[in-house]
C-alpha cells in the first residue's frame, strides 16, 4: 500500500497556467487571473503559472517535425523543452492574455508551439477535420481567462475563438472563460471589483470541484463598470489631450 501523502499527491488535480500578459504580473491580466487560480489552490489543485514572456518560446518554424519526423517532439531547442513534460501532465491548461491584435506576440509563439502534443491522426468530427492529443498527454480542459481596454465583451470574440478552436482541435473540453473587459477601470472602481475578484476566485473554486463556472459568476465578472458612451469619452479625450501636446 503506498503512502497517504504519495496517494493525495496524485489525487490532486494538476493545473498549469499560462499568463501572456506583456507586463506579466502587473498587468491587468494577473489582477484575474490571480484570484482565480487562487480559488483552484483553494479547491484542492495544484497550480503552476508560466509567463509567456519568460518562456520566449521561438516561431514555429513550419516544418513539421513533430508531425512527419518525430511525432511529439519539436526540433527548436529553447525554454519549451522543459514546458512540454509539464503541459503532459497537466490536467486542465489555464490559457490568460489581454487582448491584443489578437494576441501578444509572445503568447501567440507559445500557442503555435503546442502542436507537438498532438498526435498526427485526424478524423471528422460534426463536419470538421480534428486531431487529438497523444495518449501521454493528461490534458483534458482548457480555460481562457481574458482582459481588454474597450467596453464590450464582443471584443473578446477573436481570442475566444482561438481558445474554443485548440480545444476542439485537441478533441478536449473547453471550459469556459473568464472575461473582464475595460479591465483598467478596476484600480478606480475598487468596490466594484472587489466583487469582481471574488466572483473570480469562486470561479476558480467551482470549475476545480464541480468541472464547470457558472453561468452568473461568469456575469459578474464581466459587469459594465461605466456606460460605453463614457468610456469612449475617456479614451477620446486622452487622445485629443495627446493631439494638444504635440501641436504645442
Amino acid at each position: 500500500m503506498e503512502p497517504f501523502a504519495t496517494a493525495w499527491a496524485k489525487a490532486l488535480t494538476k493545473v498549469l497556467a499560462i499568463n501572456g500578459s506583456a507586463r506579466m504580473e502587473k498587468g491587468n491580466t494577473a489582477m484575474v487571473l490571480t484570484p482565480f487560480l487562487d480559488g483552484m489552490r483553494e479547491a484542492g489543485a495544484s497550480v503552476e503559472l508560466f509567463y509567456a514572456k519568460l518562456v520566449k518560446a521561438k516561431p514555429c518554424t513550419g516544418e513539421f517535425y513533430c508531425w512527419y519526423e518525430k511525432p511529439g517532439q519539436c526540433y527548436i531547442h529553447d525554454n519549451m523543452q522543459s514546458l512540454y513534460p509539464k503541459l503532459r501532465r497537466a490536467e486542465i491548461v489555464v490559457l490568460a492574455t489581454p487582448v491584443y491584435i489578437p494576441l501578444p506576440g509572445e503568447m501567440q509563439n507559445l500557442i503555435n508551439r503546442l502542436c507537438p502534443l498532438m498526435e498526427p491522426i485526424l478524423k471528422k468530427q460534426n463536419g470538421r477535420t480534428r486531431a487529438r492529443f497523444h495518449t501521454g498527454v493528461k490534458i483534458s480542459k482548457i480555460v481562457l481567462v481574458s482582459t481588454c481596454g474597450w467596453w464590450e465583451k464582443g471584443n473578446f470574440q477573436t481570442v475566444l475563438r482561438i481558445a474554443k478552436e485548440f480545444a476542439k482541435d485537441a478533441s478536449i473540453e473547453f471550459a469556459g472563460a473568464i472575461l473582464r473587459p475595460h479591465a483598467f477601470l478596476m484600480t478606480e472602481y475598487k468596490e466594484e471589483a472587489r466583487n469582481i475578484l471574488e466572483a473570480a476566485r469562486q470561479a476558480g473554486y467551482q470549475l476545480v470541484k464541480e468541472g464547470k463556472m457558472s453561468k452568473n459568476l461568469l456575469d459578474v465578472i464581466g459587469q459594465p463598470l461605466i456606460s460605453e458612451e463614457e468610456l469612449r469619452h475617456r479614451y477620446n479625450n486622452s487622445y485629443e489631450r495627446v493631439r494638444g501636446k504635440e501641436k504645442d
